[in-house]
């Protein structure tokens, strides 16, 4: 179902946008895309619908991610299953966020990239234990600076989209020269 859809359905452009920016994986960076470009919302108003909707999500995975896997560790193979999940992820853990904590995690969700984000944050700071409070602050900042990134890239226009694609074929060809 495309953001047209939903606005042919009776939602307002503000809501599809709203709703866009709680999703997982795109979250506010497509939705602020989707107000600005699509919907022609004026980016002010944009970055607080696409803001508040990102961070909604964010208390309830830090605060409800803990007892449910408390619950569903009672089943024999869950806990082997997150008992696994844990120790290869502190194991393996991104480096950065083990090392510099709520800073790196600032940054991971700064960046505006796939992967990257309030969700994943959240779940990080999860995983790694981090304080329920410096997690929510660090995330709401490092929401805003991604907010502030897309917008202007979206302001941009297609000289956004070449500096974004530009940036984002850079930091690939990075990654792969690193491995």
């Amino acid at each position: 179902m495309t953001p047209q859809d939903l606005v042919a359905r009776g939602l307002t452009p503000e809501l599809a946008v709203f709703l866009t920016s709680m999703l997982p994986i795109v979250e506010l960076r497509a939705a602020l895309p989707m107000a600005i470009n699509l919907f022609h919302i004026p980016w002010p108003r944009a970055f607080i619908i696409s803001f508040i909707g990102n961070l909604v999500p964010v208390p309830f995975i830090l605060l409800l991610l803990g007892p449910v896997v408390r619950l569903l560790s009672r089943i024999p193979f869950m806990k082997t299953f997150f008992t696994w999940l844990f120790e290869r992820t502190r194991r393996k853990g991104n480096t950065v966020i083990e090392k510099y904590e709520e800073i790196g995690l600032l940054f991971f969700v700064a960046i505006p990239l796939p992967g990257t984000g309030a969700w994943t944050g959240a779940l990080i700071a999860f995983l790694f234990g981090l304080d329920f409070r410096k997690s929510f602050l660090v995330i709401t900042i490092g929401v805003f600076i991604a907010g502030v990134i897309v917008t202007s890239l979206c302001l941009l226009g297609w000289l956004g989209a070449i500096i974004a694609g530009a940036g984002f074929l850079l930091l690939a060809a990075l990654g792969f020269w690193k491995l």
